[in-house]
């Protein structure tokens, strides 16, 4: 059976309305803060592709309105479900910029599950954009994506990937922390976002993302913001940590 869904959110974001825009309507600005590699072509009736891994979903452009409205729609399944996704970006005279986001359309079983972790999800994106715009202005990032079911051991999925990371401790938003994560240099910086199923690290050179997906997937979304990495290496190298440490 499906149900029809709307998620909607608003942020006030401290960039103008063309940074905004060229955050969210772009394949490099998408790339610098939302999940996985993202390609637009910019016009009504391009293709909107993200790619996770290796694997694309793709999307078809609505509405292209520069600096102001951007939309895109999944293809419909054979079950009727589809998603759609809507950015209306308003500049303010006194500086900043209003971000609304719409995401909609029709989810099959479990629906409720899902839009609760859309809308959880979502919460954690959009600051992510926020820290973009303020950390790393005119910048575009390289995307690191790994993702590994947790293996439905006996200790939680979270209490694994703390200890994997070298965290001992309860994490607080703000903190100064510092990831050990086996065979790589240790990541310092400030965990500026943490919630239930979410840890967010921000370091001089990237926004580090950790998250608790549905059936306990958990999932290495990270945005470097450096051209001195191979980001295929650097991907497969967190990919093969997951796999080590979910095993």
């Amino acid at each position: 059976m499906t149900h029809p869904f709307e998620v909607r959110k608003k942020i006030e974001l401290r960039a103008s309305a063309e940074q905004v825009w060229e955050a969210v309507a772009s394949g490099p600005g998408l790339n610098s803060w939302f999940l996985g590699r993202n390609e637009v072509e910019p016009w009504v009736g391009g293709k909107a592709v993200q790619f996770f891994g290796d694997f694309p979903v793709e999307a078809t452009v609505t509405a292209w309105e520069p600096g102001r409205r951007f939309e895109f729609r999944g293809a419909e399944g054979e079950d009727g479900t589809f998603m759609a996704f809507e950015f209306l970006i308003e500049g303010r005279e006194q500086g900043g910029t209003v971000l609304r986001l719409v995401q909609s359309g029709v989810l099959g079983d479990g629906w409720q599950a899902e839009v609760e972790a859309l809308e959880r999800g979502w919460d954690m994106y959009l600051h992510t954009l926020d820290q973009y715009l303020t950390h790393f202005p005119g910048q575009f990032a390289l995307v690191v994506f790994a993702a590994r079911p947790g293996g439905g051991g006996v200790e939680p999925v979270w209490s694994v990937l703390e200890r994997g990371l070298g965290l001992s401790g309860k994490v607080v938003q703000g903190d100064r922390v510092r990831l050990t994560p086996e065979g790589f240099a240790p990541i310092e910086g400030v965990a500026d976002y943490v919630a239930p199923d979410f840890l967010g690290v921000r370091t001089g050179d990237g926004l580090y993302r950790f998250i608790r997906g549905q059936q306990d997937t958990v999932v290495v979304a990270h945005h470097i913001f450096t051209d001195k990495v191979d980001p295929r290496k650097v991907e497969q190298a967190w990919q093969d940590w997951l796999d080590k440490l979910f095993a």
